[in-house]
């Protein structure tokens, strides 16, 4: 199937179709994430970092397009999370990705954002299965309820050694050790650490954290920051999470934020993606900025 064909299907399928695809990635991602929530890259090949998609089909399809994904066999492909809602294509979104994931098991790798949240952590608002239901019909309850259970196998973060952590939100403000990251599902939510994964943000001009006006997670400084990526062992912490004008640097370019949609709600006229050969030395915000594909 090459991605013309993909994109085809995506807007033409059926309930019974994408209830059988969901059903094949949630075998590959059981037998892939096993304990550990933590996806080590390797540092050889180049990976692609799709930031919040959001229901953005159009924006998607070109990021594929452009990237050259199907064409370029041994590139890795990493969802920083958020593949739903705020968009009216977030059924058909699903449909590409977890098609990805089921055609390219050991390529495509999913992180889970705040809108894949766990039920003590829910987002406003969530449209999502109005747009399944809109889609699907009454299947299209099953098919969201089948979501949310998957949802549960995405990992963490991913992590390239020495070089980037790649989280959706943030770095758990008191992280002691890599393992917070990889087991935040398992402790959650008897501690903040999935919450944080999933909802902080950096702030420029504090030198601590503070609760986030979002309702959860924490907003943090540049010095967590620098303890954060020292305890982990890497240069870059690479992030989505926020709107932007497809990239942002923060915390004199220890952190890059990705933004992979555009338009409404988000009123941003730009949005980016990132290409990096992992086999190259470790490259700080400022550095991974100039190599933005941005559109």
């Amino acid at each position: 199937m090459d991605l013309n064909e993909l994109l085809e299907r995506a807007n033409k399928s059926k309930a019974n179709e994408i209830l059988e695809l969901i059903d094949d990635v949630f075998q590959v991602l059981e037998n892939e994430r096993k304990e550990d929530g933590l996806y080590c890259l390797p540092d050889k090949g180049n990976v692609i970092i799709i930031g919040d998609i959001h229901g953005d089909m159009q924006s998607l399809s070109f990021i594929l397009k452009d990237a050259k994904f199907y064409k370029n066999r041994n590139d890795y492909l990493i969802f920083l999370g958020d593949y739903g809602d705020r968009g009216i294509y977030s059924p058909e979104v699903y449909f590409i990705i977890l098609s990805l994931k089921k055609e390219f098991p050991d390529r495509v790798i999913l992180l889970r954002g705040n809108h894949e949240f766990p039920p003590e952590l829910p987002v406003y608002p969530h449209d999502l299965p109005a747009r399944l239901i809109e889609r699907y019909g009454n299947d299209g309850k099953k098919i969201y309820e089948k979501l949310r259970d998957m949802f549960d196998y995405f990992y963490n973060g991913a992590i390239v050694k020495e070089k980037y952590i790649m989280l959706h939100g943030g770095i758990p403000t008191e992280i002691k050790s890599l393992n917070d990251i990889s087991y935040a599902h398992k402790t959650h939510p008897s501690n903040s650490y999935l919450e944080e994964i999933l909802w902080n943000d950096p702030v420029d001009g504090i030198n601590s954290f503070y609760p986030s006006p979002r309702g959860a997670g924490r907003v943090w400084g540049k010095n967590v920051t620098e303890r954060g990526l020292k305890i982990i062992g890497v240069k870059t912490l690479i992030r989505s999470h926020e709107p932007c004008e497809g990239i942002e640097v923060r915390h004199d370019g220890k952190i890059l934020t990705v933004f992979s949609r555009k338009g409404l709600p988000y009123h941003n006229t730009c949005a980016a993606y990132l290409k990096i050969d992992l086999s190259e030395k470790a490259k700080d915000a400022y550095e991974l900025s100039k190599m933005a594909c941005k559109f």
